[in-house]
């Protein structure tokens, strides 16, 4: 591939006209000869720069509105053609093709007038051909040719022609990568637009699109890569600001994901503390200081270097009691001065604000990777309410257990399964995470839930009273049976079971109510 090639035509038609003027300027300065299109060309000329319209230099007008502009010989030929190939040039100069060594093209902003709710017709008319068109030419002829897709990438090519008096071929081969993977995610994006729009979210073909954030010092483990890509506008992680702190870990921004979905559940204010992607103390109160002080009480051994979420604006108070103990990340949608004028004193802390919160009912997928492909399902954007509640025992559950019910199947929903969640008046008292079998998991959560009553000096377990919700059905009666031993009065599960009839007998023993919500929260 040759190095340092001279620049002597360049084609420039941009949506996007930020740093156009002075990279154009800076290229007649050099003598390039610069050719352009409607808007891009209508700017550099009230700028006074040298500007050959498309038209002129094609001999065929733009027709049909703008749609047909650059969808012609002359143009793909002048960048298509290899100046090393006497063939090409001998029909490059019997067609009267002129060949265009640099090609600086911003796509129709497309994902934008998806994103702010636009007309289907207007939507349309922004899935740009043309320009795609044109960076799929230079790209693939980045031997001799430079593509840009972006104003970030201008002065990169400025300081080479400064440097060296062209560009080098390194440099064109890592633009001609970065516009294919340009014209790749637009074609994404209109691809998901039109799934949408069909209300099919599993086409014959899927594309995985995203723009890279930052690349990570290291994955879950130093020796593995990572990097941190950003796609959509869902609030959380990726929409939200680091104030403060050290750069953010893969495992940080995994846990700190977990903890504001989880936190997004609740409408009082509420905290959510996660540890290894579970939450080990959930609670909802008046304000977040008490609600802190209720999430820290249900594990607080778990809860040192955890991730802590909070939904409401944190406050001064709460944040001088969550600089108390080791914390890795705290995420809230706001943070008022004061707050982060006590946080300010713990330099490592990373205090993320992400504007608002998740919409957990919002729709949306979800990605694993396999071996050889990747899975893809909807959002758990499932939601449980009191209209959805079957009581199935003979004792119906007091308002009271109804609402800790429903608060402990919305935690549930976000802890790996199989899990067991204790909880009272809005509070987690007992955690039981991740099991391969569900009678351990209703054991450890119990287990949890005396620790912390030793550890807050309580004479009554923190169990007793308390409601217990499990993510999925009840195959035995055997995983009952330490929920009631560890002195709760009330069950939701979703059912289902073959033996349900055997669940809900021992329940009517043990003088329990139970709920069925027929729907399971699986977390794997």
């Amino acid at each position: 591939m040759p190095d340092s090639l001279p620049l002597h035509r360049a084609l420039l038609s941009v949506s996007d006209k930020t740093g156009l003027v002075p990279f154009a300027a800076a290229l007649a300065a050099r003598g390039v000869e610069i050719l352009s299109t409607g808007g891009t060309a209508a700017a550099l000329a009230a700028a006074g720069i040298p500007v050959k319209e498309v038209a002129a230099h094609t001999g065929f007008p733009e027709i049909l509105d703008g749609r047909v502009k650059t969808l012609v010989p002359t143009i793909h030929g002048g960048i298509l053609g290899r100046p090393d190939d006497a063939r090409h040039q001998a029909e490059m100069a019997k067609h009267g093709i002129a060949p265009i060594d640099l090609v600086a093209v911003n796509l129709y902003p497309f994902e934008e007038t998806v994103a702010r709710g636009a007309p289907l017709a207007e939507c349309i008319e922004n899935i740009d051909i043309g320009g795609p068109a044109m960076l799929r030419s230079a790209a693939k002829n980045h031997e001799f040719v430079v593509v840009l897709t972006e104003p970030a990438q201008y002065q990169a090519v400025l300081t080479e022609l400064e440097r060296t008096g062209g560009t080098t071929a390194a440099l064109r081969r890592r633009l001609a990568a970065a516009a294919f993977a340009r014209t790749a995610a637009y074609d994404a994006a209109i691809t998901a637009w039109f799934a949408a729009a069909e209300s099919t979210p599993f086409p014959s073909h899927i594309s995985l699109t995203g723009t890279l954030r930052e690349e990570l010092r290291y994955g879950e483990n130093p020796h593995q890569h990572a990097a941190f890509y950003v796609n959509g506008t869902r609030p959380g992680v990726a929409s939200a600001i680091q104030v403060q702190g050290k750069p953010l870990s893969y495992n940080n921004l995994n846990d700190t994901d977990a903890a504001y979905e989880c936190v997004a559940e609740f409408t009082a204010p509420s905290v959510v503390i996660v540890k290894h992607a579970n939450p080990c103390g959930v609670a909802s109160a008046e304000n977040l200081a008490a609600a802190w002080d209720f999430a820290l009480r249900c594990d607080p051994v778990s809860a040192f270097g955890g991730i802590v979420a909070v939904n409401r604006e944190l406050d001064a108070a709460t944040a001088q009691k969550i600089a108390t103990i080791f914390t890795e990340v705290i995420i809230a949608p706001a943070a008022s001065s004061e707050a982060k004028a006590i946080l300010a004193r713990k330099k490592n802390l990373r205090l993320l604000l992400a504007g608002s919160l998740p919409d957990p009912a919002a729709p949306g997928l979800t990605f694993r990777s396999l071996s050889g492909g990747f899975l893809v399902q909807t959002r758990d954007s499932g939601q449980t309410s009191e209209v959805d509640l079957k009581v199935v025992t003979k004792r119906f559950p007091t308002a009271t257990e109804r609402a800790d019910l429903l608060f402990a199947f919305r935690v549930a929903k976000h802890v790996r399964s199989n899990t067991i969640v204790y909880a009272k008046d809005g509070v987690t008292v007992g955690i039981g995470a991740g099991q391969m079998s569900r009678v351990d998991a209703a054991r450890i959560g119990a287990w949890k839930a005396a620790e912390a009553t030793r550890t807050a000096g309580l004479d009554l377990s923190l169990t007793q009273g308390s409601v217990a919700a499990s993510d999925a059905f009840f195959p035995f009666a055997d995983g009952l049976d330490i929920i009631v031993e560890a002195g709760a009065t009330a069950v939701i599960q979703p059912g289902g079971s073959i033996r349900d009839d055997e669940v809900i007998a021992a329940a009517d023993r043990a003088g329990l109510a139970m709920v069925f919500t027929g729907m399971r929260h699986f977390r794997h």
